[in-house]
């Protein structure tokens, strides 16, 4: 047995160690800089969708702004246009932005408040 194990291969193996825990860091790197970031902004667009509720103004993947009228599972139905006859279903994944009207009425506010001190 003692023949078999040289310096040689003490030498290899222990190069063959570093290689493999170069290649391990390498992809926990790839992981921390591409992967984890991605889970993260699809947990907060999940909760965006998940609190949507009628009322809600929206934005889509087309660039729409509309307002929710109805929802289902994994539709909803906004309403487009200052005359409100155009009602469009769409998958909640169309969705890019969501804003509450208690947002809208604050922004609003706040927004009237900068003007009158100019």
């Amino acid at each position: 047995m003692g023949l078999f194990l040289t310096t040689e291969s003490a030498g290899s193996s222990t190069a063959f160690i570093t290689t493999m825990l170069v290649y391990a860091a390498f992809m926990v790197a790839i992981y921390f800089l591409f992967m984890r970031p991605n889970r993260k902004e699809q947990k907060q667009k999940a909760q965006v969708l998940a609190s949507l509720a009628v009322g809600d103004s929206v934005r889509t993947t087309g660039g729409f702004i509309g307002t929710v009228i109805d929802i289902n599972d994994d539709m909803v139905i906004v309403e487009f246009g200052n005359n409100k006859n155009c009602r469009i279903p769409m998958v909640k994944e169309a969705i890019v932005e969501v804003e509450k009207p208690e947002d809208a009425v604050a922004t609003a506010a706040t927004d009237s408040k900068d003007s009158k001190k100019k």
